[in-house]
């Protein structure tokens, strides 16, 4: 009709998430997933991919076996169809690579007769991981010119005739069974029925490229009883072959600092991110559990008087990273840019609030040589009588600054720049991560994200290894009853993790 809007065209995206490590994942998948509307992934796409939409990106979770109500395929064509006639753009992440075994041909088709517009992104198999992430080689020029990727778990509609068993005995290479755990003890059996030696060498890799990988190595007879004995669940793939004999020596996945051990991280999210990459990248399990969160006042005007009167202060003065980045976003926001501050001098109270200073492209002036309030007190009260200081606060935290410095003559005004409040409830899947096994390390980089924490877990904390930022934090955990396994020197984050790293290399046993 005259006057009506056209509906915007809309696209599927069906992106390969890898096999769990999210930084597997390509390019162009991580493209996707930032331009997209709608996000629907099931669980064996690593949820940690969904922080890469846009915040006003819807995410859809598809299920989880075992705990939630799992999506059929039907529901999930129906849905990609729909929000694609909405014009949205969808993208339907999926775990490995969508053409393998990921019953993209169905999705696809659905599309098609929809008339939906779509691409097809690869992602990493999990075959392909399995191999780089224990050393085997899955193709070797004396053991095997080639792969064969075997689905253990047919389709139940098929009325073809079973797997060829007879044809997989004398496959002349190696063999990669996919969802094989469950059906194990029949697949292995038929295999040595149809002539496969029982002792050909073969490897269970459970959990590919995550930091909870189990790598186990047995034979093609010992597969079942491996399976059992561990009790071992999916997700898991099954490599048989000589080319399991042709591992390398050194095992670079599970030789990291930190494989096989858990941290959890405690700050708020949007600063934990790069923290959680380093200690991944270290090989670490990282739980992300915020407990405190950080956000901006609700009401700006003292704020906005202090940035107004910023170049009448002889010295700014931030004791922490979150009030530089308040301060500084409030200040482009209200469109004035870096000249506001003229020659006011920048007091930053350690290495990582100065480079949070850096970012904006400002230099600190004074950085105490001890990264506490008090250091920075000893560094700004010899010449502070009669000057002007402007305290960038959160809306709770010590007063000893402002005292200090009120205490030699200084003129002393502190204005709130963000919100700083206790995290009331724990995140469902790490309450249960809790009440299944104990705590392990624990990061707690200030005294407020302490008293959350105890308030938190209570006494899940009874067996956590706690790591400490500073004297003044570890004095608030003593307070509190909990005594603190390492102290961070210096008191940064760089400084935790590399008293963790020494107190592991210390450390004998799980």
């Amino acid at each position: 009709m005259p006057g009506e809007q056209p509906v915007p065209k809309g696209k599927v995206y069906l992106v390969g998430a890898g096999p769990g490590d999210p930084g597997l994942i390509t390019v162009r998948g991580l493209e996707c997933l930032q331009q997209a509307d709608v996000v629907m992934f099931d669980y064996l796409a690593n949820a940690i991919l969904t922080r890469n939409m846009r915040p006003e990106a819807e995410m859809i979770c598809l299920g989880r076996h075992g705990r939630d109500q799992v999506w059929t395929q039907d529901d999930v064509n129906r849905e990609m169809v729909s929000r694609a006639q909405a014009g949205s753009h969808l993208v339907r992440l999926k775990g490995g690579d969508p053409a393998i075994f990921g019953r993209f041909a169905e999705e696809v088709a659905a599309l098609e007769s929809a008339g939906i517009e779509f691409e097809i992104v690869p992602g990493v198999s999990t075959a392909l991981a399995a191999g780089g992430y224990t050393g085997i080689p899955l193709t070797h020029r004396d053991a095997a010119s080639a792969v064969a990727f075997v689905t253990a778990r047919e389709s139940l509609a098929k009325h073809e005739p079973d797997l060829d068993y007879h044809a997989l005995a004398r496959f002349p290479g190696t063999l990669v069974f996919y969802m094989g755990v469950t059906t194990a003890d029949r697949w292995t059996r038929k295999l040595i029925q149809h002539g496969k030696a029982g002792d050909t060498p073969a490897v269970i890799v459970s959990r590919c490229t995550l930091p909870s990988q189990r790598t186990m190595f047995t034979t093609l007879e010992g597969v079942a009883g491996e399976i059992e004995k561990t009790s071992l669940r999916p997700p898991a793939i099954v490599i048989v072959g000589d080319v399991v004999s042709h591992r390398a020596n050194r095992n670079w996945f599970a030789d990291r600092p930190l494989s096989g051990r858990t941290v959890l991280l405690a700050r708020p999210e949007e600063q934990a991110w790069e923290w959680e990459s380093r200690l991944r990248l270290l090989g670490a399990d990282v739980i992300v559990q915020p407990a405190i969160r950080i956000s901006p006042v609700e009401d700006f005007s003292s704020l906005d008087r202090a940035i107004e009167n910023l170049p009448s202060f002889e010295c700014v003065v931030f004791s922490s990273t979150n009030g530089v980045s308040h301060l500084m976003e409030r200040i482009l926001s209200l469109g004035k840019d870096l000249r506001h501050l003229g020659s006011t001098r920048l007091a930053a109270i350690g290495p990582g609030t100065a480079e949070r200073l850096a970012h904006y492209h400002l230099r600190a002036d004074v950085i105490p040589d001890v990264y506490r309030a008090e250091g920075l007190a000893a560094s700004l009260t010899p010449n502070a009588s009669g000057k002007r200081f402007l305290l960038i606060r959160a809306s709770r935290g010590r007063d000893l600054l402002a005292d200090e410095l009120r205490s030699v003559g200084a003129n002393v005004e502190q204005v709130v720049a963000y919100r700083s409040e206790d995290v009331v409830a724990l995140d469902s899947e790490i309450e249960r991560r809790v009440s299944d096994a104990p705590l392990p390390w624990v990061i707690i980089s200030s005294s407020a994200i302490a008293r959350s924490l105890v308030r938190l877990f209570g006494a899940n904390l009874e067996n956590a290894r706690l790591a400490s930022i500073s004297p003044v934090t570890s004095t608030t955990l003593r307070s509190l009853g909990w005594e603190p396994t390492v102290e961070a020197n210096p008191h940064t984050m760089e400084g935790i993790l590399q008293a963790i790293l020494a107190a592991e290399t210390q450390r004998v046993g799980p």
